[in-house]
């Protein structure tokens, strides 16, 4: 592997294909006539950050890699406790609870010893930190920053930005001058929270939404001109613009846990024996093998409710390459609607409520396998050698093996596999 040959991955967190365009996004429009464009792009189930960051950094589907969703029920001490992968802590937890993170090695422990991987997140601490769980590379994130090893960096070597457009624009200035071109990591990962943390509060195709596609492309362009520039002095670098999944407009909400009482398994609920971990468009259903029969039984009343369209258990369940394993009985997707926003968006999502919180009615959500939310973007850019198509579907997983692939390493353990360049 040649010193200067080196990898750039840039995710802007829940910007759809459909929303690439000209008049949208004329930056990634014209990047993307300039590279190798992924017209059948597919997000993983759960479309939820936490999961596809995982997804990406392993090369595996979850079934696979083992995290479940943005919330994820652990057992402990007999009982499921659902508990939010956001949270910093909460690798802690899942250790305690089975022995480990990720099931499978992530980019930085597969390049740790050919050039190292460093990481720049804005979303939640748990999606930063699941794109290298075991310490085995740089993270840097607002709720604290790690060198190899889990050697907290602290000081001005931390990362200190906001959670908003502001804080993406400070990330990717310094991840351009101190990653990019100082320190040239084998593999360089930058990870936008817009337009995805401002779509959760506003309308899909609004003013507000436009605001954080520009700023996104801000820093997108921010990153080309800094690659760009690196290439004209000789550096081989493959740049990778993409995102992790859609977003969907929220239609109304509904208390899975709720409905479950009425139907029923209050007693089973109370004791942990049965838990639901809402995941946003869609919910993952916890049993242990008190709670899994009397689960099971509501499963067909409950695909007859107005708000779940499809309630999947076993093979179902493996369909969506999501195991029914640690725990997972079953899964459901929310219902969608055809009406169109007020900005002329169609389709609108019935959501799982978290914790008696109201939903954001009219705001955007991700987490099912719905139409938009399964659709992010791909391009691969490699200085104008690979322009066009590929039409084969590509997935979150073909990330981590073109990464190592372009990197001269091996490419086994994947589920997905190294996209070609022409």
């Amino acid at each position: 592997m040649a010193r200067s040959r080196r990898v750039v991955f840039v995710c802007c967190d829940g910007l759809g294909r459909d929303w690439v365009r000209a008049d949208t996004t004329p930056v990634l429009h014209d990047l993307a006539r300039a590279s190798l464009w992924c017209a059948e792009h597919s997000a993983v189930f759960p479309s939820v950050t936490r999961v596809s960051a995982a997804s990406v950094t392993t090369g595996c589907f979850p079934a696979r890699h083992g995290l479940h969703g943005n919330r994820m029920g652990l057992l402990e001490q007999g009982r499921i406790v659902v508990r939010d992968v956001g949270s910093p802590d909460f690798r802690h937890h899942m250790r305690s609870a089975t022995g480990g993170t990720l099931l499978v090695p992530a980019l930085a422990e597969r390049v740790a010893g050919h050039g190292g991987c460093i990481a720049f997140s804005n979303v939640s601490p748990g999606a930063a930190y699941f794109l290298d769980p075991e310490h085995f590379g740089h993270v840097y994130h607002r709720a604290g920053s790690f060198a190899p090893g889990g050697r907290r960096l602290e000081g001005s070597d931390a990362l200190e930005v906001s959670h908003d457009a502001a804080g993406d624009w400070a990330m990717t200035q310094r991840f351009c001058a101190a990653v990019l071109c100082e320190r040239q990591p084998a593999v360089a990962l930058l990870w936008l929270c817009d337009p995805d943390h401002t779509l959760h509060g506003v309308p899909l195709g609004s003013p507000a939404h436009a605001d954080a596609l520009r700023g996104a492309e801000r820093c997108v362009a921010e990153v080309v001109r800094t690659v760009e520039r690196l290439r004209g002095e000789g550096d081989e670098i493959l740049l990778l613009i993409g995102s992790d999944h859609g977003q969907e407009t929220i239609g109304e909400g509904v208390a899975i846990e709720g409905w479950l009482v009425a139907n029923g398994l209050e007693e089973l609920l109370a004791k942990g024996d049965v838990a639901v971990a809402g995941q946003g468009t869609a919910a993952l259903l916890y049993a242990t093998d008190r709670g899994r029969g009397a689960l099971l039984g509501v499963l067909d009343d409950m695909r007859r409710m107005p708000w779940a369209s499809d309630v999947l258990a076993g093979d179902g369940l493996a369909r969506q390459r999501f195991e029914p394993r640690g725990g997972v009985v079953a899964a459901v997707n929310m219902a969608r609607r055809g009406e169109a926003n007020p900005y002329g968006v169609p389709g609108r999502r019935w959501v799982a409520l978290e914790g008696g919180k109201p939903a954001p009615i009219g705001s955007g959500q991700h987490g099912g396998w719905g139409p938009d939310e399964t659709r992010p973007f791909l391009m691969i850019n490699d200085a104008g050698r690979s322009v066009g198509s590929e039409s084969r579907p590509t997935s979150l997983v073909d990330i981590a093996p073109t990464i190592v692939d372009f990197l001269g390493l091996p490419t086994g353990g994947f589920d997905g596999s190294p996209l070609p360049r022409r």
